[in-house]
């Protein structure tokens, strides 16, 4: 039986989400300002792509051992010092 094929890096996917975001909101600055009612369906794309976006950037991170993507932020709640669990 053949190996299942690698995952597709989370940047690529990140990159092109973003990508067809930023051109989700063009085209609907464009169809709003020739009065074209149409731009809604791509307002709706553009946030459906940004969602996409931030979700695989969010992953990559946490991938690659970034502080941030795994809670370790300002305010975040920080483990005991003493090593007993209070």
């Amino acid at each position: 039986m053949p190996a299942s094929t690698p995952p597709r890096p989370s940047k690529s996917i990140a990159l092109a989400a973003t990508a067809l975001c930023l051109l989700a909101v063009v085209a609907a600055v464009v169809a709003f300002v020739n009065g074209n009612w149409f731009g809604i369906a791509w307002v709706l794309l553009a946030g459906v792509t940004s969602n996409m976006a931030w979700y695989h950037w969010r992953r990559l991170r946490a991938t690659q051992g970034g502080e941030q993507a795994q809670g370790g932020g300002p305010g975040a709640e920080q483990p005991p010092r003493d090593g007993r669990g209070r």
